[in-house]
């Protein structure tokens, strides 16, 4: 379960890269209420997107040229540094080097073993997100790659994550379960699947796909085809888990929105 008490190797950040700040900014208010607060020249105009007066997420303007439209999960580290050197001995890359964002924190852009990209994030004055794992807030994470058990080593050794496979309900395989050193089944926090199970409207390759609890799937994915977003997945429903479908907005940056079982309404 995600909270704010963020320790190492728990999501703490998430921002998107858009073409069109100001229209995705748009987009997300009218999905889900967030608001946008636009970042001044000393963050390059990265802003932040809040609920609540609470950061759930940050946001910059990529040209299409330079990178396509996307969601980024960062995880806690204590060293940046270290963090990247520990990626690189697992076998990843490191396609942004460790910098500072002012006195906020240290950030990094890694990708792991298999090519999926993620972040990092060393707190400083700005500890982290300011709401996660309650509605229209960041409440799971999923990596689809192509070896799943080489993912799992791989995040071991950088973050020291420990996996737990559980058979999925009502039958259809397992699913290997995230969970942060020592934390138990209380810290899980998202899961690795095979890239074969991705949905094929899906982004291509590995990636990493971030989860915001809704009210109501159903209607949240009428609402994104409405406001000019894409259908990914169809909502599938899952005992003890909950309605989930796969998104995207109106730039091509996916995600995914559930209605979970058992929420915190937080």
């Amino acid at each position: 379960m995600l909270t704010t008490e963020f320790v190492t190797g728990a999501p703490n950040w998430l921002d998107l890269s858009t073409p069109d700040l100001e229209a995705a900014a748009a987009f997300y208010q009218a999905l889900l209420g967030w608001e946008f607060e636009p970042g001044g020249t000393e963050t390059g105009g990265y802003g932040m997107f809040t609920l609540n007066g609470k950061s759930v997420a940050g946001a910059m303007a990529v040209p299409p040229e330079r990178a396509k439209s996307s969601w980024t999960v960062y995880f806690r580290t204590p060293d940046v540094d270290a963090t990247a050197k520990a990626v690189a001995q697992a076998g990843g890359t490191v396609p942004f080097p460790p910098m500072d964002v002012l006195d906020f924190g240290r950030t990094g852009g890694f990708t792991d073993r298999g090519g999926a990209y993620f972040g990092t994030w060393q707190p400083r004055k700005n500890p982290g997100l300011g709401a996660v794992g309650g509605p229209r807030t960041l409440c799971w994470a999923e990596l689809y790659t192509p070896d799943v058990p080489a993912a799992a080593a791989f995040y071991g050794m950088v973050f020291g994550w420990e996996t737990h496979g559980a058979a999925l309900p009502g039958g259809g395989g397992s699913y290997t379960l995230i969970r942060t050193r020592g934390g138990g089944e209380e810290s899980e926090f998202g899961g690795l699947l095979p890239l074969g199970t991705a949905p094929v409207q899906a982004v291509p390759g590995p990636h990493w796909l971030p989860y915001f609890e809704v009210d109501d799937c159903d209607a949240t994915v009428a609402d994104v085809e409405r406001l000019g977003g894409k259908l990914a997945r169809e909502p599938v429903e899952k005992a003890g888990v909950g309605t989930f479908a796969d998104v995207a907005d109106p730039f091509g940056a996916q995600f995914a929105v559930i209605r979970s079982a058992n929420r915190s309404e937080s």
